[in-house]
């Protein structure tokens, strides 16, 4: 059999960590041993996540260092919402830290982390919680095939 090497539509299944500068793993597949599975090109990565495995075959281990701009991007201040207090209950309060999931008019959910709380205004951010952050991702390639 042909150790494949990851083109532009393989289709991979890897173990990743994606750590960030402390050290500390922000995701990774390896607490559930549930390798991701997912082909390239189909949006599951970045493009940049993409690139940096472009060549890798099943048995390498390899990190890269990844600045905000190729990992999550810099927060977006558009993506900072002021909403009233009214809105959260007990099952999503409005307590600083807290990650709450809200629904889009389209019916999809987003996350947003609640950032402030005066008064009856809760500032919340809907921003990737790792935007503007340097990234570690860490891989080990188990699989390559071609996409079917």
């Amino acid at each position: 059999m042909m150790n494949e090497t990851i083109q532009a539509n393989s289709q991979v299944l890897l173990h990743f960590s994606i750590l960030l500068e402390d050290g500390s793993a922000a995701e990774s597949t390896k607490v559930h041993n549930k390798p991701a599975k997912f082909v390239m090109g189909d949006g599951s990565l970045t493009p940049s996540f993409e690139k940096c495995l472009l060549g890798l075959s099943a048995g390498d281990k390899q990190k890269f260092t990844l600045q905000p701009e190729d990992a999550f991007g810099q927060p977006n201040p558009d993506n900072i919402y002021h909403m009233d207090r009214t809105k959260f209950s007990a099952d999503a309060p409005a307590e600083v830290g807290a990650i709450l999931a809200f629904t889009n008019p389209d019916g999809s959910e987003i996350p947003g982390i609640v950032r402030e709380v005066a008064g009856d205004s809760v500032t919340v951010d809907f921003n990737h919680p790792l935007a503007g952050q340097v990234v570690t991702f860490d891989v080990e390639i188990l699989e390559v095939s071609a996409a079917s």
